[in-house]
């Protein structure tokens, strides 16, 4: 189901929801019942995501992005948008647009943290042994370049306001051509967009 069929079935079920009796034994009160399970085994980012009209892309160019209006947002948007300004600053739009892929990607995966800031700085504190390098190396995490972390900031809103994820394949993993790991040999590979490997992480595999 595409996700402006899913914003509609989740708007239908929620106002629904709040008509119907208690205990009704009809077929829509059954199906309301499967929606409300589906919903609560859903994160918030993402049941937050229906709920928004799906953002446009505009085919990733550098010129568009930069028509955009400069935004600022609540915690998910601002853990997105340090990820990508660490993570993929010096990538093309597209490239930065597939790394936001990927870490939405974890948070709707049952395998990791069900919020953009979990996915994020899940196993920071330990030297080297988190999952986004930049918030386990040691250094201190400096805006230096505000141009480029405004840039990414509209990056950040258009994907967790519910912009489809077309580029990655539903990616999990990524890495830069400069490395290999091992998970790397085991993983299928979905995409490869600027200097960046994406890869879905199997079902029946649990990350190296």
């Amino acid at each position: 189901m595409s996700p402006s069929l899913r914003y509609i079935a989740v708007a239908l079920a929620l106002a629904l929801t709040s008509v119907l009796p208690a205990g009704a034994d009809t077929a829509i009160a059954k199906l309301l019942g499967q929606e409300r399970r589906g919903l609560s085994a859903m994160s918030q980012t993402r049941v937050a995501s229906y709920l928004k009209a799906p953002a446009a892309t505009s085919g990733y160019t550098r010129e568009w992005l930069d028509s955009q209006r400069p935004v600022k947002g609540g915690e998910d948007w601002r853990c997105l948008s340090e990820a990508l300004y660490f993570e993929a600053r010096g990538e093309t739009v597209k490239g930065q647009f597939a790394v936001a892929e990927v870490i939405l990607n974890r948070v709707d995966s049952p395998r990791y943290p069900g919020t953009v800031c979990g996915v994020v700085k899940q196993g920071t504190g330990q030297l080297y042994a988190c999952q986004f390098t930049y918030t386990c190396d040691g250094r201190a995490e400096v805006i230096a370049e505000p141009r480029a972390f405004e840039r990414v900031g509209k990056i950040a809103e258009i994907m967790v306001s519910g912009a489809e994820r077309p580029l990655t394949g539903g990616a999990t993993h990524y890495h830069t051509r400069s490395v290999s790991p091992g998970w790397a040999r085991v993983f299928p590979r979905t995409a490869s967009i600027g200097t960046h490997y994406f890869y879905k992480q199997p079902t029946r595999l649990s990350q190296n």
